[in-house]
């Protein structure tokens, strides 16, 4: 059972899931910035390879990546990072956030071991269908690690038949496009969610466009809690030179536990 299944996460209230880059701005400071938002107060971890085509990103986790790439990261050392984290105190639930190709590249058995070996709990692969997700889920499930499924506004016919399926917890997409910050979001979606609660036993998170303590709260009070990536790569990327090296780390570092702390109290 993987850490995403058992109570101590399942029956949280107000989750925060915080995403990272691997790699960006390097290995070391991701190492740093994920026992940050340890100590800051995440309940789980989502963990970014860098992927040179990806289906999801808007421009601030894409520019994330081409930073991480250009470092040499990849899917192998992005695993190994999380092997490394867990060496030094990570202990929260840890997802891999990649895209198909790079799975199928290295093989989906080979990922998976690596990922058992690396104790990581869930896989988040956006461009990869419930429908065609069976042989991936198979392989997860016997490594017990979750394969964590996406819903959308738009996905209002599949929410049924993707919520059959899901383990961990279900990621709700707040608004059509790409990820990053956003000001307004549909009227939709308290019906919508409240729809889809119906549907599952498992914890419903909200992501993209998530930056504010107010989004924080709203989504808190419809969900089950949220998921903040661009809004956290942004200080990430703005405090680049000092994450780089270490006798410099320690205040970039506080920023992002400072922003954290205000976004979740």
């Amino acid at each position: 059972m993987s850490r995403l299944q058992i109570s101590s996460f399942r029956d949280q209230k107000n989750l925060f899931v915080p995403y990272i880059m691997a790699g960006d701005p390097n290995l070391e400071a991701s190492i740093d910035i994920a026992l940050t938002l340890q100590e800051s107060g995440a309940h789980a971890l989502e963990w970014g390879v860098p992927f040179s085509d990806p289906l999801a990103d808007g421009p601030v986790i894409q520019a994330a990546g081409d930073r991480a790439r250009k470092n040499g990261m990849n899917i192998l050392k992005a695993i190994d990072g999380v092997k490394e984290a867990r060496k030094k105190g990570l202990e929260i639930p840890v997802i891999l956030f990649t895209y198909i190709n790079p799975v199928l590249a290295v093989g989906e058995e080979e990922i998976i071991k690596k990922m058992r070996e690396a104790e990581i709990d869930g896989l988040l692969v956006p461009d990869l269908p419930t429908e065609e997700s069976g042989p991936l889920r198979e392989l997860c499930g016997n490594a017990n690690i979750s394969l964590i499924s996406l819903v959308a506004l738009s996905s209002l016919e599949r929410m049924e038949k993707i919520s059959s399926v899901s383990e961990g917890f279900l990621y709700f997409v707040s608004s059509y496009g790409v990820t990053g910050v956003r000001e307004n979001f549909s009227e939709k979606l308290p019906d919508t969610l409240e729809y889809l609660k119906t549907k599952t036993d498992i914890p419903v998170l909200i992501g993209f466009g998530v930056s504010k303590k107010e989004h924080v709260n709203y989504f808190n009070s419809i969900s089950d809690g949220v998921i903040v990536g661009s809004a956290l790569v942004k200080i990430i990327a703005k405090n680049e030179k000092q994450l780089i090296h270490e006798k410099y780390r320690k205040d970039a570092l506080n920023e992002i536990n400072e922003f954290v702390t205000e976004l979740i109290s």
